[in-house]
Order: C-alpha cells, then structure tokens, then sequence
C-alpha cells in the first residue's frame, strides 16, 4: 500500500479525533465556566467550523478566561490544518491518484533492445535504434527518472532488480541486453539474465576499467570502458602525431605538409566565398577543408562561405604556406609547437595526457585538487591561473572537466584570452554540444557520441557516428586525367577529390600554371575522404 495513502489514514483518524476532543471540551467549558449548555451536535458543529475556519455559528463571543484562551487556541490550531497538514499530507495523495501510472512489465515487446538503467551513456543510441526502426525498453529503478522518461516518449518499466523486474521485459525474445548502471548494479542485472536463461548478446558500459574483466566474467559477450575511448577521441582531434588531419601525407615526407589557419572574428575574408576571397590564386597551396562548429566540410566549393573563426585545413609545402599566411589578411596559422593544456585530472584527462605523452607531446595539467600528472592546482575559470599556465603558447587547451557548466564557461573565458588557441571539449550531455560550439569551442564530443558509436556498430553493423572524418592522401596515375587541369573545379565536384600534388620524376609540383599538362608518368596525389577516393577510382579506374 502506498505510503502517502497509509498518512492520509492516518490524517483522518486524527482529525476525527480533534474534533470529538474539541466538541466535548466546549461542552465543558460552556457548561462550567460560561453558564451555557450545548448538546454534542452543537459543540460538534462549533470544532468543525473552528478546525475549518469556516465560523462559529451562533457563539461569537465568550466572557470567562479560560474559555477565551481555549477558543483562540482551537482557532489556531485550524489555521495550521488548513495551510499546513492539509497539503504536506492531502496533495501527494491527490497526485498520487490522478498522476499516470508507470508501467510495471513489456511482455508484448519482440526483437527489442533492453537497456538497463538510462543515462546520457545511451541517449544518442537510443535515437540511432530508432531510425533503423529498432524499439527499445529502459529499465530503471528510479521512480522519478522512470517518470521523466515516460513524459519523453520512451517505453520504460519501472522496477527494482531485486524485485524481479528483468523477468518482465520479454527477455527471451530481445535481441540485445544493454546495461548502463553502477558496475556492482551492471553485474547483477548481467547475472539475472542469464539465470533467467536469457543466451542473446549483453553489452556493458562499465565506469572502472579494471572491472572489464569480471563484468566478462559475470557473463557479458562485451565490455567497454566509454570515458577512455572518449579520452582517445580528444586526444586524437589535437595532436597530428596521435591521428594526422590528412592520412598519408607522411609518406612524402617533408616535400609536402598540412597547415590549419584559422579565420579571426575581424578578417576581410569572414564571409566570403572561397571563390570572392580568391585563395585558389594563392600558387602552390590548396584549401582542402574548413572546420566550422567541429564539423569538415570537405571538398570545399567555390561557393563554400568562410566562417570567422572556422579552421581552413591547407596543404603545400613550407614556403608557399608560408607565402599564403603572409597575403591572406586576418588568418593565423595554428602553431604545432608547444604544450597541451589539458584541464581536468580526472579518468578522460589521465587518459588524454598519457596518449599524447605516449606520442611524444607535451602536457600541462590543471585540476583542482592535486593529483597524478597535475602540474598547477587551481580552478580553470581564474584567468591568473591560465596566465600562470601560458595559455598563450599552448597548441591547444583540451577541457576534460566533470560538468558541462564550467566546461562552457572556461569557453568563453580562454576564447576572450587567446582567441587562436583551438579548444576541444569533453562534453557530458549530448544536448550541451551545440551550447559549448556556441561557446567558441572548436571541436566538442559527448560520451553519449562515444557510447553510440561503440554500441551502434555492435549492434547495427556500422559505424553510425562521425567522431573526427578523416581525409587522406592517395596517389593515383594520370590515367583519364589528361585533359583536365589539376584546379579545375570539375574534377573536385565530380569526385570530391582535390589534385593537391602531381610527382614528376624527382620533382614534386605544387605549383600548377595555366600551361600546366600532366605527363603520362607523373605520379597524381589527390586529397579527400575514403569515400572520395573510392568514387574516384570508379570515375578513373586504375591500372
């Protein structure tokens, strides 16, 4: 029986109580004291009207002391029934009644995805299940969160593990059990599947990395720790020497190289198209990409605007970007020299620092508290603790803080102190992405893209998310290219390829004229996405 219908019990029987001892104590004091007799219903009549506030009847007045000290007493007492007992007791009876009821078993669900326990860990899978038409059934143990869900539009069961709710989501006939609880919480719902008989697939999402091995244990086909994937995440979109922005230009060694330049909030070139802001002009350097809002936009388009402060992604060799730097007004080169500032000395930033350590950057660690790997104890949002950093010369400032609102905040705060310093964001929430973008942030990943990633390739076969597109160097022959010129746009709309280097002999040309011919042994390397490449090999077969 509900708890708040045992009070409002409770609540009554009391106050049928009040009221007889208030109408036999007037019947005694009208008595005794004031010369007056009242019968039972009279005195009744006059505690209802008091405890309710409603009036007294015909006895307005009364003469003797103690009979004046007992009626103001009772007619506070009503006071506090009426604005105080009645809603602490009364209203959670009434939301109790009339509120929706939550759903206590699915035994009708099939082919269904369980997730035990829901969490910003499963948002976004929980959207990919839904576009491949795969329903789910959340289960969770918190009655208000059980509640919140049901008000989204999600099918949920609410029930306590210990209480056998996994016996009421159809297990047998789901085709993957999800579990997203505490890792004690994880392996017991894992262990009560598989009592059940329960044979299908169960992947767990788990908060300790040494706890992957027992949760196998336990009898899940999977484990993953998402905190450190998203750790790898960051620390990849920093550093070129974890993940190159462009693939397989290591190859050519140092004949060819990848700049990023960023456009200032004042440039003349915010806002122009590529083809207005005449870069293609610049001989020897080729715009292959711009990073707006974390997203590539790749192959650029003659019409494709320049954001200010989006990223334009460059490749030529050293002297024609430096060139390039020189003439573009109001673009800055990202430097690639320097430290990482890496805020946050929690689980993501350890692992962020010991990646790009592992590759041979350096790392500078603030966190609040001391710890492993913390070079400064301070609060991120104190701009002498920046300075006391050099934010000034960091190649970038990776946030791996704990909370979304500092993580915004810091935002704007090292976008208002170093505007060229790239700043990339874990982000708790998936739904706080857009605000940190919003915030100045160059590139910003939630644990809910990771987890989506992680468990959609699983359980779609394919990798539903984007974390950080790559694009790649491949080198093709001039086969079918004869009649082109490397800076036709046709070609680059066509494919989505970009001619950013033509190998003729010992010679690597990045400098194409108006004269310019390909020979038929030149060596052709062209830029873009795998998906690009793989158009241009159909459009341009091989040999």
């Amino acid at each position: 029986m509900p708890r708040s219908y045992n009070r409002f019990v409770i609540l009554a029987g009391a106050l049928i109580a009040l009221l007889l001892v208030m109408a036999l104590l007037y019947m005694l004091g009208m008595y005794y004291l004031e010369g007056k007799p009242r019968d039972f219903l009279q005195a009744l009549q006059w505690a209802a009207g008091t405890a309710s506030t409603t009036g007294y009847g015909g006895d307005t007045s009364w003469q003797h002391p103690l009979m004046v000290a007992y009626v103001v007493c009772a007619q506070f007492v009503g006071v506090i029934l009426l604005f105080l007992i009645f809603p602490i007791y009364l209203i959670p009876v009434l939301e109790e009644r009339f509120e929706t009821k939550l759903p206590k078993e699915s035994a009708n669900a099939k082919n269904h995805v369980v997730i035990f326990d829901y969490g910003p860990a499963v948002a976004t899978l929980i959207g990919e299940l839904e576009q491949a038409n795969i329903s789910t059934v959340i289960v969770d143990e918190d009655e208000a969160d059980a509640r919140h869900l049901l008000e989204l539009g999600h099918r949920v069961i609410y029930g306590n593990l210990d209480e056998g709710v996994m016996g009421k989501v159809n297990l047998r006939e789901a085709r993957a059990l999800i579990v997203n609880s505490s890792d004690d919480r994880n392996a017991a719902a894992i262990l009560t599947a598989r009592q059940s008989g329960y044979t299908g697939e169960i992947l767990a999402l788990v908060e300790d990395p040494f706890h992957r091995q027992p949760i196998i244990l336990a009898g899940a086909n999977s484990a993953y720790t998402p905190r450190h994937v998203l750790g790898a995440a960051l620390a990849a979109r920093a550093s070129q020497k974890v993940s190159p922005t462009v693939a397989g230009i290591q190859h050519l060694g140092h004949k060819l190289q990848v700049a990023e330049a960023r456009i200032t909030r004042d440039s003349p070139l915010a806002g122009k198209t590529l083809a207005q802001a005449e870069l293609g002009q610049h001989a020897g350097v080729t715009v292959i990409g711009q990073w707006v809002g974390g997203k590539l936009i790749a192959p650029p388009t003659p019409s494709m605007r320049l954001e200010a402060g989006g990223i334009l992604v460059l490749v030529g060799n050293d002297d024609s970007i430096r060139d390039f730097m020189n003439l573009c007004a109001g673009a800055r080169r990202l430097r690639r020299d320097g430290p990482f500032l890496i805020a946050g000395g929690g689980e993501v930033g350890r692992k962020v620092a010991e990646l790009l350590t592992d590759c041979g950057e350096d790392t500078f660690m603030i966190d609040a508290q001391p710890g492993p790997g913390v070079n400064l104890v301070g609060n991120i949002l104190d701009t002498q603790v920046l300075t006391q950093a050099g934010l000034d010369n960091v190649q970038a400032v990776i946030l791996a803080l704990s909370a979304d609102a500092p993580t915004l905040f810091s935002t704007v705060i090292i976008k208002d102190l170093a505007p060229d310093v790239p700043v990339i964001a874990r982000v708790n929430s998936a739904e706080n992405v857009e605000r940190i973008y919003a915030a100045g942030a160059d590139f910003a990943l939630s644990i809910s893209q990771v987890s989506g990633q992680l468990l959609a390739r699983r359980l779609l076969g394919k990798e539903s998310i984007t974390v950080d597109p790559e694009l790649r160097v491949v080198k093709v022959t001039t086969r079918g290219l004869e009649q082109h010129h490397p800076k036709q746009p046709e070609l680059r709309e066509k494919t989505g390829c970009t001619v950013v280097a033509v190998e003729r002999g010992e010679d690597l040309l990045v400098e194409f004229g108006a004269e310019f011919k390909f020979h038929p042994n030149d060596a052709v390397y062209i830029c873009g996405s795998a998906e690009a490449a793989q158009k241009f090999y159909r459009d341009y077969p091989q040999e």
